[in-house]
């Protein structure tokens, strides 16, 4: 007779019942892949025993293309066709990558949506050069595992917008990965830091990478992870550190323009002796250029007042998160670093100064994205052990909302709200009559459309006609565990119903994020009084077209002199209505709507009769 194996509750499945699931750090410079294995999350190595794998590709006109190091080290000879830090280039359109980065070595094409580079294999888009790194991460899992993998939590830069959040998804499935979920790098940095710490309070995430900065607030309690807040910037991170360096190496040396070639060996260089730079006081940073080999002495205090402006970005934006959490200094028990840029020690000296005290560096910063990452990809997979019953409570970074009349924006979910979350909103008709309703989602903190940034627009076709008003229409938002957006619209009366999933072109531009924020604080008053009128309008127009309608209609109930007032008060809504004095258009309206009342009372009389007429008593009871 065949037996089954018993698992009791509560008990950790055998280990052949596991579904094996990891956490992948797909980085601007480096990216890495993890793994819980005997109940500790590890960081796989290749067969060398490396585990950073550089987040490059070199492509080839006949043969597969060269991943990581193998990549790194022909991007001197070869930089039009080795792709390096093209996580800055996911969701991005063309316009917003030069807008960003300047020159660079690629022939970019300029193709609907997201930018693409064409190399000698063909033109590429991100979304490829990105999978080509995941799959590599993939086959290295599956090797050091023993078995296929069931999916992967991949983390993304906090700030990444939706497009940026879709693109990663579409380059994990194109490498065959299925995505458990996508988690913001700081998250995941505080899971690996408060599970293995067991620490709690608050605590501040800094995340410095090769290409983006993060700043996430936690409270980290009984095994609940919870963000506060977070901020950022999508195009702020270590390449930004090696130009510096390069550009300071070019003054120094006063060598001119470089070609292609030269700039990529100069930019190979810098990452080089900034690394050095980390353990030492004075390095020598060597390149081609000029026909010969170029040699400079580059000291620390150098590289330190070269990127000091970055270095107080990243302190800006912390000071923000800080504000949006409710929280001072004093309160963060501890700040956490992460990203290989944070081993610089100007930048910990200036961490450690802003928060009053020494950030906490127990853990890799290059590990310890990936290692929260495979806690969550082992939990998802089902591989609860004792004790696994923590909760992880995300934010989304902006604020979601919709278009109404006259421009403005009624903001459905505010930023920094918990996700999965779901809001709904009701909204009506303007027009008597009117059949279908245009939905535009947009992202942002202003009072104004034209301030904000534009998501998606669908319609709501099929609404019975009613007066104006009459018609109950239902939005909801809802935001997965992704991040990622869906808008329904719907109806309430006929049932009738429009959906869509948020898939925007292309992202926010460089600082959209942080811009829009900043202009929100700077520009609240002015936002409020273009609210105010932008309203008052608004109500302005819907008068002047009932009041029209209702003359049309009923002129007969009017003595001339009676008509000849409503006239008079409707001419000076009208000629108020563009005035950019919202009181003196609130003025206008309010004695029109006196004037008008006893108007409206006796076509409300002669509606009564109407429908009376004829009626038996007992007919109306």
């Amino acid at each position: 007779m065949a037996l089954l194996q018993i698992s009791e509750p509560g008990m950790a499945p055998a280990p052949h019942q596991r579904r094996l699931a990891v956490g992948i750090d797909l980085g601007t410079t480096n990216s890495l892949v993890a793994a819980v294995r005997s109940s500790v999350p590890e960081v796989l190595a290749d067969e060398e025993g490396r585990v950073l794998l550089p987040s490059a590709v070199r492509y080839r006109s006949n043969g597969y293309p060269n991943i990581g190091h193998a990549a790194l080290a022909e991007r001197a000879n070869d930089p039009a066709n080795t792709v390096v830090s093209v996580k800055r280039f996911m969701g991005r359109a063309l316009a917003d990558v030069q807008r960003l980065y300047g020159e660079l070595p690629y022939d970019f094409v300029d193709a609907d949506g997201m930018v693409q580079l064409r190399t000698v294999a063909g033109i590429k888009s991100p979304v490829e050069v990105s999978a080509e790194i995941l799959a590599t991460l993939r086959q290295r899992a599956e090797g050091s595992l023993g078995d296929d993998i069931v999916g992967a939590v991949i983390t993304v830069p906090a700030y990444f917008d939706d497009a940026q959040r879709q693109a990663t998804k579409d380059a994990a499935r194109l490498a065959g990965l299925t995505v458990l979920r996508l988690l913001n790098e700081p998250t995941a940095a505080a899971i690996a830091y408060g599970l293995d710490n067991g620490s709690e309070g608050l605590y501040a995430i800094y995340d410095l990478g090769g290409g983006t900065f993060d700043i996430s607030i936690l409270r980290l309690s009984k095994g609940v992870f919870e963000v506060l807040a977070t901020g950022g910037d999508t195009a702020l991170g270590g390449d930004d550190f090696d130009a510096r360096l390069a550009t300071l190496a070019l003054e120094r040396l006063q060598l001119g323009e470089l070609t292609e070639q030269e700039q990529a060996g100069l930019l190979t260089a810098a990452r080089e002796a900034k690394e050095q730079l980390s353990t030492q006081e004075h390095t020598s940073l060597s390149f081609n250029a000029k026909g010969k080999l170029q040699t400079l002495e580059i000291h620390r205090l150098e590289l330190v007042k070269a990127t000091e402006d970055l270095v107080k970005r990243t302190l800006t934006a912390a000071r923000k998160a800080l504000r949006d959490a409710g929280l001072s200094v004093d309160e963060i028990k501890g700040t956490v670093l992460v990203g290989g840029a944070t081993r610089m020690p100007h930048v910990r000296a200036a961490v450690a100064e802003f928060f009053g005290k020494p950030p906490l560096i127990n853990l890799d910063p290059d590990q310890v994205v990936a290692l929260g990452a495979a806690i969550q990809a082992n939990l998802l997979a089902g591989n609860r052990n004792p004790g696994d019953d923590w909760l992880l409570l995300d934010v989304i970074p902006l604020s979601l909302g919709v278009e109404t009349m006259g421009g403005l924006v009624e903001k459905i979910i505010p930023r920094n709200s918990t996700i999965p979350v779901a809001r709904a909103q009701e909204f009506t008709t303007f027009k008597d009559g009117q059949t279908a309703l245009a939905v535009h989602v947009v992202q942002g903190e202003r009072e104004l459309v034209s301030d904000c940034r534009s998501l998606a627009r669908f319609e709501l076709h099929g609404i019975p006609p009613m007066v104006a008003g009459a018609a109950r229409i239902r939005v909801t938002y809802q935001v997965d565990a992704d991040g990622l957006l869906s808008v329904a619209a719907r109806e309430m009366i006929s049932g009738v119903e429009a959906s869509i999933m948020v898939k925007p072109s292309y992202g926010l531009g460089d600082n959209d994020i942080s811009r829009m924020l900043q202009d929100s604080f700077q520009s609240a008053e002015q936002d409020m009084k273009a609210r105010a009128l932008r309203e008052q309008q608004v109500e302005a127009k819907r008068m002047v077209e009932a009041t029209t309608a209702a003359l049309v209609a009923d002129k007969a109930l009017l003595s001339a002199d009676e008509s000849n007032r409503i006239e008079c008060l409707l001419h000076e809504v009208e000629q108020k209505k563009e005035s950019t004095d919202h009181h003196a258009i609130k003025d206008a309206i309010d004695a029109l709507s006196r004037g008008t009342e006893e108007f409206a009372a006796r076509r409300m009389d002669r509606s009564v009769r109407q429908a009376l007429k004829g009626k038996k008593l007992d007919e109306i009871t």
